[in-house]
């Protein structure tokens, strides 16, 4: 990079403007001064993404794909859509709970990411109100359709739907208040790709969170792959500007949620 710079003192001096007044070496020097900042802000972000590896050996749950030590889980599709809306979901998951510690607002801004059949988008769409907006995303356009029907049947008016891509949930910049992801973000295939979207979706202060099934526990009759420890959570949030508010681990049956916050700066890790 210093190299490049050096050239543009040396060849192009028209385009630097004052510089030319100055003798070669110095203006070498103030360029350096003055393109540091900004060659090392290059540098950070392109050093900043973790990275992906590949390997043949994963368990039958998951994909090759490995990211920050853990293999990423296989998309559950749309035909599993009856297993998400089972009657004892409230029983085994207290999915009532998770919304009450989600401490959704009236007025709020919320981004249901991973929305599939709209369990979740159709408990907090009355919560927000006519004063507030839903976004369901999703990248199956089947689940899409599953969920407008029974926005339908009840009558909801108040939830904008998004067929999101596999890196980006297609929200508009600093627009949400509150991104929630309900035992999905394992099965992210560019887990990073979405959550820098999402940081940049959210606004000044608001929340991300992750509700996952505990990794930590093998009693729960969920496949290893479509786990999370509290740990990995935590080491995979850390690379992005959020800060972690709570780790609940206790409240529901199977799963922990992760609330993080969005701050200016990415945050070390611990």
């Amino acid at each position: 990079m210093q190299k490049d710079v050096g050239s543009i003192c040396s060849t192009e001096p028209n385009r630097l403007g004052f510089y030319s007044l100055f003798p070669m070496k110095l203006r070498a020097l103030l360029a350096l001064l003055i393109f540091s900042p900004a060659l090392a802000l290059f540098a950070e972000k392109s050093t900043s993404h973790p990275g992906y590896t590949f390997s043949d050996d994963h368990p039958g749950d998951a994909t090759g794909k490995v990211y920050m030590g853990r293999f990423i889980s296989h998309v559950m599709g749309h035909q599993g859509a009856p297993w998400l809306e089972r009657s004892s979901r409230e029983r085994e998951e207290q999915p009532s709970k998770l919304v009450e510690l989600m401490d959704i607002q009236p007025g709020d801004h919320v981004a249901d990411i991973g929305a599939g059949s709209g369990y979740h988008v159709r408990r907090i769409a009355p919560i927000v109100g006519d004063e507030g907006q839903v976004y369901a995303v999703d990248i199956q356009p089947e689940m899409l359709a599953i969920l407008e029907r029974g926005l339908a049947a009840e009558g909801i008016k108040n939830v904008t739907m998004i067929l999101g891509e596999i890196d980006d949930p297609k929200l508009p910049p600093a627009s949400i208040d509150m991104a929630f992801m309900v035992d999905v973000y394992h099965e992210f295939s560019h887990p990073y790709e979405m959550t820098a979207a999402l940081c940049q979706a959210l606004k000044p202060g608001g929340r991300l969170i992750l509700v996952e099934y505990r990794k930590e526990d093998p009693s729960i009759p969920i496949k290893p792959s479509h786990k999370m420890t509290a740990a990995q959570i935590r080491k995979e949030m850390a690379v992005h500007p959020l800060e972690h508010v709570s780790t609940d681990s206790m409240s529901l049956p199977w799963q922990h949620v992760a609330i993080f916050r969005k701050t200016a700066e990415p945050q070390a890790k611990d």
